[in-house]
């Protein structure tokens, strides 16, 4: 298992602990491979990295979307990493910098999965790039 720099982890965020072992994985991840690979190469890459960091994921995950209560539609996330109780989205890009519709659907995908915490991740850059995601009730922000 990987150490976790402390920087990773601030409580002022939900679920930081779990939050601060996957960017340790996938600043790891960045790190060896650096910029300007596809979105299924980190998304490979990362895979593989997440164990080392003791943490249960499952990857291109198909969640349903509902309104009313009635199934319309289905997308994947690209990860749900689990532990005993709580769970983060994870949605990877590989772009030179992120944009509004990228925070859009990420949110989208953490709102009809039911968790309450995301990330949202970019290798496309020199540095990782990473943004927060959180959900409370019908409220969705980026952190």
């Amino acid at each position: 298992m990987t150490t976790i720099q402390p920087t990773y982890i601030d409580d002022r965020y939900p679920l930081s602990g779990m939050t601060g072992r996957i960017i340790a994985a996938a600043r790891e991840v960045h790190g060896v491979l650096g910029p300007g690979f596809q979105e299924v190469v980190y998304q490979r890459a990362l895979a593989l990295e997440l164990p080392d960091h003791d943490l249960n994921c499952d990857r291109e995950v198909w969640i349903d979307i509902h309104y009313k209560d009635r199934k319309v539609g289905r997308k994947r996330v690209d990860f749900l990493i689990t532990d005993h109780k709580d769970g983060v989205t994870v949605e990877i890009k590989a772009k030179y910098a992120l944009e509004e519709v990228d925070f859009v659907q990420a949110l989208s995908y953490l709102k009809a999965s039911g968790y309450k915490v995301g990330l949202l991740l970019n290798f496309g850059g020199k540095q990782l790039e990473i943004r927060r995601l959180a959900t409370w009730s019908a409220a969705t922000t980026w952190l």
